[in-house]
């Protein structure tokens, strides 16, 4: 599994060039455009889930900041001249009429406000219809997973829900799965985001999967997220971007980085990417040459070691962080993987 590593001592824009020139993954589609997202607007939509979807998307498709839709595209879809305005009162138009002869890898829905869900055209549900019969996945953002559920297609799946909108979900559908303890959730051919900034976070994941980790490099360096926040974003360019092509592999490891602070036991990650244990386990040492739990626990090492260097963090609270019962259980696999104390390690980097 190869990482893109930036030079130590050139600029942004030096950053951004290499991985521009990254040659880890060539375009796979002779087009040279890798990832297709149309997008569905409900009424009084979140303009920030449409913003960080499209930003992370035109990082990823072009060179520089260039932004022309090269690698990646993306269309908002809808009824011709009825724009749909977004809870701030800013109205978007719409690009592309509603068609099923319209190819995409993904259609994403971007729920709104509640109480005007069910003001949305008709024609939109019809439309979500033909798309799933089609085979096409579906991306429900914010409350988008209210919109799927009430169209009927997050039968049997699990829905990524804001923690916010659990009591709503709850009353208008009971027996619907949820759960809250996720940016996003891929369940088969739904995939389900809480909505915020975790919009970027899935963002950076289709683009992982579709483009290269060079493109999910570059959309986290461009986007400038904050290396004091414990998001999902922040962990993986803490991790770095890691290539495979196993996709019960790349499912499990992503539940790794997404639970850093508090580790899953390995039998509910294998059970959560629908394999076993042992198979798990098989994977793992095929393919990193350590068993899940070792992977999980240097994982979690690795990013305890850059935020001792990138935080002023006392070494308990990192230690929390990294999902370690106390200090002296992270000191002591620390040193044992890295050969030095966390302590000495921080000072080493203080005085150079």
């Amino acid at each position: 599994m190869k990482t893109p590593k930036p030079p130590a001592k050139d600029g942004a824009k030096e950053l951004v060039g290499l991985l521009d020139a990254s040659k880890e993954r060539p375009p796979l589609d002779p087009s040279g455009v890798e990832l297709r997202i149309g997008i569905l607007l409900w009424p009084r939509f979140p303009l920030l889930s449409l913003a960080g979807l499209c930003d992370a998307l035109r990082h990823a498709a072009d060179i520089g900041d260039q932004s022309r839709q090269v690698r990646c595209s993306w269309t908002v879809l809808g009824v011709p001249d009825q724009p749909i305005q977004a809870s701030c009162g800013v109205e978007i138009p719409v690009q592309q009429s509603l068609s099923s002869h319209h190819q995409f890898d993904y259609v994403a829905v971007i729920g709104g406000l509640l109480p005007f869900m069910a003001t949305v055209d008709r024609r939109y549900n019809g439309f979500l219809q033909e798309v799933a019969a089609a085979g096409t996945p579906l991306i429900g953002i914010c409350t988008g997973s209210f919109a799927l559920a009430q169209a009927g297609l997050l039968q049997g799946k699990v829905a990524c829900v804001h923690p916010f909108h659990v009591n709503d979900w709850k009353k208008m559908f009971p027996a619907q799965a949820f759960a809250t303890n996720a940016d996003y959730l891929f369940d088969g051919d739904r995939i389900t985001c809480a909505g915020g900034i975790s919009i970027i976070e899935l963002a950076t994941e289709l683009i992982r999967r579709h483009c290269g980790p060079d493109r999910a490099a570059k959309v986290v360096h461009q986007m400038t997220v904050s290396q004091r926040s414990s998001t999902h974003v922040t962990r993986r360019h803490a991790l770095g971007y890691a290539s495979t092509e196993n996709d019960k592999l790349r499912q499990a490891i992503m539940l790794m980085e997404k639970n850093i602070n508090t580790p899953l036991e390995i039998a509910v990650i294998a059970r959560l990417v629908e394999t076993s244990s042992r198979q798990l386990e098989r994977v793992f040492m095929a393919e990193t040459g350590t068993s899940p739990s070792e992977f999980y626990r240097n994982s979690r090492l690795k990013y305890g070691r850059w935020l001792l260097t990138t935080s002023d963090s006392p070494v308990s609270a990192i230690a929390y962080e990294c999902g370690f019962a106390d200090a002296s259980h992270f000191i002591r696999h620390f040193q044992q993987l890295y050969g030095v104390a966390p302590g000495r390690l921080r000072r080493a980097v203080l005085a150079a």
